[in-house]
């Protein structure tokens, strides 16, 4: 998976991945994340996800990664706030745009995740992983799993809780993304450093593959 794919999907307008509503997952397991009033919550390959005006309503701050730049321009203008930009001070190649929903603080990165540090995205007090683990092919779960962890270390030295939505599928009928993660795949991307909870386990749908028999994850790692 190359950048030049995720730049296509979005000019193309293939962006099925993003959906119009709040996803009602994020609404019903939440507060298992415990955030505390005010906290930050870190999305990593956040696209223009409304989920995270829905996080800003709720009196969170928000802080995410998306690597297409049009989707960052796309969030805020849909939101209809004029962010402010910047650019990384020692990358010119990275910027973040900065914004104000509801009282709060939205700042969206424009970069490769692999590329910031946990300096970039500061302090953050949990992590929702709805639509990143997968988009990434199998040979780049085990290096991003642990680029989140990376990011997501607390000032404490413990790291963020994570709520992690993943489908899991029969691989052979469907090419990804959204790709197939197992539950062994969670144990060996996440087991070492997390406890491991599954909260939800339904029948879902893909869009591109509406015969597909699919079922949809929700799991918190603390």
């Amino acid at each position: 998976m190359n950048p030049e794919f995720w730049q296509t999907r979005w000019q193309e307008k293939r962006i099925g991945f993003n959906q119009p509503e709040v996803n009602p997952l994020l609404m019903k397991c939440f507060s298992h994340l415990n955030v505390p009033a005010g906290g930050r919550v870190f999305v990593p390959l956040c696209g223009k996800s409304i989920d995270m005006a829905w996080l800003a309503a709720q009196g969170y701050n928000v802080v995410g990664v998306e690597l297409v730049e049009t989707a960052v321009q796309e969030f805020f203008a849909e939101q209809n706030i004029v962010p402010t930009v910047y650019q990384h001070a020692d990358n010119p190649t990275i910027k973040s745009y900065q914004g104000q929903l509801a009282g709060r603080t939205i700042t969206l990165w424009v970069a490769d995740i692999f590329a910031l540090t946990a300096e970039d995205i500061d302090n953050v007090d949990a992590v929702y992983d709805k639509a990143a683990l997968i988009a990434l092919p199998a040979n780049m779960r085990m290096k991003y799993s642990e680029q989140v962890r990376q990011l997501s270390d607390t000032a404490d030295k413990k790291f963020a809780p994570q709520l992690l939505i993943t489908l899991n599928y029969d691989q052979s009928k469907k090419n990804g993304p959204p790709f197939s993660i197992s539950s062994e795949q969670i144990q060996q991307c996440y087991g070492e450093h997390y406890q491991i909870n599954e909260l939800i386990n339904e029948p879902a749908t893909i869009g591109s593959a509406p015969e597909l028999k699919v079922t949809e994850h929700v799991w918190l790692l603390n």
